[in-house]
Parts: structure tokens; C-alpha cells; sequence
């Protein structure tokens, strides 16, 4: 893949986008992480992220019906391309090497 690597917010978001696979909207996305990951996460960097992932190719968006109870105004879904799904599987890759390159150490001990 290129020479960009994913930061630990923009990994967050892409793996949050492909769990939530056609239901990823901004509070949705959100919720997803804060649930899953027990961390708070502000609307404006959440937003940040995404269109930054966006212009790199590595997501898409389009957007949804609008609905009476949103007003009127429509969500904008957001799904990984095949170029995110590839530099997930490279970062993926990457951290398991560092993994398995551990020495059989109990993780739970101070190293």
C-alpha cells in the first residue's frame, strides 16, 4: 500500500464504519465507539476524521431519505472502499507483527 498510515482515531473510525456495514452515520458512529471502547468522543473530531478519510479515498458517503423526525434533513452514511479495506488489512498486518514478535511474556506483569 502507499506511505500513509492510519492514526489510532482514523483506524477507530474505519473499523466502527465497516461493524456498523451500511448504518454509519455521525451519532451512530459515535455511539458505537463510546459503547464499544468506553471513550468519549466530541462530534467536531469525529467530523474532522471523516471527511479527512473521505478525501483519501478511504471512505465514501452518500446520503440517506430525509425523515420528518430529523426535520426534514437527510444523514449522510459513510462506507469503506476498497482502497480503506486494504489499508485496514495492511495496519491489521502490521500490528499483528509487532504482536507476534513478543516474546512469551505475561502482558499483566510490569516488562
Amino acid at each position: 500500500m502507499g506511505k500513509y498510515h492510519l492514526g489510532e482515531f482514523e483506524e477507530i473510525v474505519m473499523l466502527t464504519v465497516g461493524i456498523l456495514e451500511g448504518k454509519a452515520y455521525g451519532f451512530a458512529i459515535i455511539e458505537e465507539i463510546e459503547n464499544r471502547l468506553n471513550r468519549p468522543v466530541s462530534i467536531g473530531a469525529l467530523q474532522t476524521v471523516l471527511k479527512r478519510l473521505e478525501q483519501k479515498g478511504y471512505l465514501d458517503s452518500k446520503f440517506g431519505e430525509a425523515t420528518a423526525i430529523r426535520g426534514g434533513r437527510r444523514r449522510r452514511y459513510y462506507h469503506l472502499t476498497s482502497a480503506g479495506i486494504a489499508i485496514l488489512e495492511e495496519t491489521k498486518e502490521q500490528r499483528m507483527s509487532l504482536w507476534n514478535a513478543l516474546p512469551n511474556l505475561r502482558l499483566n506483569k510490569t516488562l
